[in-house]
């Protein structure tokens, strides 16, 4: 259960004179436990079965907050770190809130939300509705995501940053309008002295809130190569997809397309594409499918040769590109022991063709994975 922590230093500065404010903290968290196994895990083919890093969410524990300011005004922040739930270690070295670290002011009745610090893409917030079997119905003021570790993640690269799937140092506008309409404007600060391009990224978004509907799209661009007076990689993508809801199911459908400068590689040119499905029928059990395509033109290699990078990376170290076809398919059952834990099966089949390499399967041209887990909120 969420812990509500009252904010009483916070009421204590702002005195008896602004009896209107409320200050509220938030320790919440999530632990997803994944034990799954997957075949060609190693150059011989070999098969890895295992605690696996977790399925569908992030292992975290956070705190977000909301100070009433007065007026419709509110003071809010989040701060939240993810952990490998096999070992406890944090999930990136080093940095301690590596899922969220920023603060804001919102007040939804007129300029909607302004944030900054590190946070999802925009591009990430507006697609997740339609990337995957798992996004929400809605695009609202809260972060959504991708599923988190498995085959079917890929989707959310096109999303990305000159960062990853978040910003570091990102400025973030959102607002929820009445009339079901949706926008928004990110922007990451390249932190180059003399150079506000480099690793910066430039973001806008709008979407559509219908009543068992939901119409949503993005334009991404960043520059890579976070580096005074190097070459800068410019990267391109847009998005355009929805999820439409009668009776127990929810269908959802997108399209990707993306462009990378490589330097003296060339070009990079991505198409991709999903459908998936969502049933909840009445009851402890819900169902998920879905089917992706994704196919890179001239896409650089990672430096060791070992797979293709992924959209919105810095390709400034490669030496070869390909091109090629990534076809996955998967499906899950999930059943709910509570309204916060819930147990799970999961696989996917993966299939490559035309030279497309992905560092997971090791040079073979397909993978199957099956996974079994419990996730549970706090």
């Amino acid at each position: 259960m969420k812990t509500k922590l009252a904010g009483m230093a916070a009421l204590a500065v702002l005195g008896a004179g602004s009896a209107h404010a409320q200050s509220s903290v938030t320790i919440y968290g999530l632990i997803d436990a994944t034990i799954s196994t997957q075949n060609n895990a190693d150059k011989n083919g070999s098969r890895l079965t295992g605690i696996s890093t977790a399925w569908f969410s992030g292992n975290r524990i956070g705190f977000k907050g909301n100070e009433d300011l007065g007026g419709g005004l509110s003071a809010i922040f989040k701060l939240e770190a993810e952990y490998v739930v096999g070992t406890g270690e944090m999930d990136t070295p080093g940095v301690l809130f590596n899922r969220d670290s920023w603060v804001g002011l919102q007040d939804k009745k007129t300029f909607g939300q302004v944030t900054l610090g590190r946070q999802n893409t925009l591009a990430r917030d507006f697609a997740q509705v339609y990337g995957d079997a798992y996004g929400s119905k809605a695009i609202g003021y809260s972060e959504g995501g991708f599923t988190n570790n498995n085959n079917f993640k890929q989707m959310i690269f096109y999303a990305g940053s000159a960062t990853g799937t978040r910003y570091d140092n990102g400025l973030v506008w959102k607002k929820v309008f009445d009339n079901g309409l949706v926008a928004g404007v990110g922007y990451q600060f390249g932190e180059v002295a003399g150079s506000i391009n480099s690793g910066s990224t430039k973001s806008f978004a709008l979407g559509y809130n219908g009543s068992n509907y939901v119409v949503s799209g993005f334009y991404n661009e960043a520059n890579t190569n976070n580096k005074l007076n190097a070459t800068t990689e410019k990267h391109k993508s847009y998005s355009l997809g929805g999820s439409y809801i009668f009776g127990i199911t929810r269908l959802n459908a997108g399209y990707f397309h993306y462009t990378a400068e490589q330097g003296v590689l060339g070009k990079r040119t991505d198409n991709a594409w999903t459908v998936s499905a969502k049933f909840t029928p009445q009851g402890v059990m819900d169902y998920e499918v879905g089917y992706q395509v994704m196919r890179a033109t001239n896409a650089a290699y990672s430096a060791d040769g070992s797979g293709t990078l992924n959209a919105y990376t810095d390709a400034s170290t490669a030496t070869a590109t390909g091109s090629g076809k990534k076809t996955t398919v998967y499906g899950s059952m999930f059943y709910h022991l509570s309204k916060r834990t819930e147990l799970y099966v999961a696989a996917d089949y993966m299939k490559l063709t035309d030279g497309y390499r992905v560092s997971s399967a090791n040079g073979f041209m397909n993978q199957t994975q099956l996974g079994v887990g419990m996730r549970t909120r706090f």
